[in-house]
């Protein structure tokens, strides 16, 4: 929980959220908005998260957009992203970057021009260079393990670097958050990570559901909640001249995962050995979050699973209202 001191500092101030329909940005949206602040939105999704939030419906790879919703903002929480699995990853890698790259330099910059009091980027763990702890550092060791998008989350963060150098700012702050599940998730089957991918499936009655591989690879889950009070809290107390994580701060097996899924859901499953299993272990350290913004994410996995699949269950078509950014039908975008 973030401190009743903090949220009340929040009461009446102009804040800004990019992605705010999406997963991280609707919880932002909601604390924010109980806690008083004049919140406004944007989004390319058509949807509507909050009634006390003002929702804008537009594309953040127009700068004079974004030059515009920014002007008189105090606080910027830029969570504006595209999120997609290995397989669109790989098969559409200028889906992703183009895109990144123009609404990162694009909100960035403008607030620098505006010169909004406080902006808050959401980069990435793909940022990272495999490994199997992940740990802040300003200089990574090698290319970032998802490769396009990684390489857009990074070139954000070293545009924030450029403004530190060149202009003194220190009101960017950069958190890069884990795996990261919840309500509003991407459930669309065709692009869907792996938990909104299990449950979807789980959902339409496959029977059994596979797994690929033997289930002992070791991910670091964090509900979007948790994930959501880190970013305000990084935006509060900033995060100096570098980054820090947001994690769960555990590991958790895909067996694990697919068990504790199994305990309040009724389905059939099997791994599937001939499958690979993925990277053995992807964990973040989240000790230097905890000491330099008091993040402290509470919410079990169990609890986390068990709120995302009961807000699926009552909004199971709601990713067919959300930018889709790897259509290629005519009239949609594509790279």
């Amino acid at each position: 929980m973030i401190e009743e001191g903090i949220l009340r500092s929040f009461l009446g101030r102009n804040a800004l959220v990019s992605g705010g329909t999406g997963l991280i940005g609707r919880q932002v949206v909601e604390i924010l908005c109980n806690a008083g602040a004049a919140v406004s939105l944007v989004s390319l999704d058509k949807i509507r998260v909050n009634k006390k939030a003002k929702h804008i419906f537009g594309d953040l790879t127009s700068f004079e957009f974004c030059q515009d919703i920014t002007r008189g903002m105090e606080f910027v929480f830029h969570l504006a992203g595209i999120k997609g699995n290995i397989d669109v990853t790989t098969a559409k890698p200028a889906s992703f970057l183009v895109p990144l790259l123009m609404m990162n330099t694009n909100i960035l910059e403008a607030c620098r021009i505006n010169e909004v009091r406080k902006v808050v980027y959401t980069s990435s763990i793909g940022a990272y260079a495999s490994a199997e702890v992940f740990e802040e550092t300003e200089n990574p060791d090698g290319p970032p393990m998802d490769m396009f998008p990684g390489w857009a989350k990074r070139m954000a963060e070293l545009q924030i670097q450029a403004y530190q150098i060149q202009y003194g700012l220190d009101n960017f702050s950069i958190v890069r958050p884990s795996n990261v599940y919840g309500p509003g998730d991407n459930f669309d089957p065709n692009s869907a990570m792996v938990i909104p991918s299990l449950m979807y499936r789980i959902y339409h009655k496959e029977d059994p559901v596979l797994i690929w591989g033997d289930g002992s690879a070791i991910r670091d889950f964090a509900y979007s909640r948790d994930v959501a009070e880190g970013v305000i809290l990084a935006l509060y107390h900033g995060t100096g001249t570098g980054f820090v994580n947001l994690g769960s701060g555990q590991g958790y097996s895909i067996r694990e995962l697919v068990k504790t899924l199994n305990s309040f859901i009724d389905f059939n499953y099997k791994f599937d050995t001939t499958k690979p299993s993925g990277f053995p272990k992807r964990v973040m350290n989240i000790s230097l979050a905890k000491k330099l913004i008091h993040y402290n994410p509470t919410t079990s996995l169990r609890d986390g699973l068990k709120e995302t699949w009961n807000w699926f269950v009552k909004n199971q078509d709601e990713y067919l209202n959300k930018m889709n950014y790897f259509k290629e039908e005519s009239g949609d975008r594509s790279f």
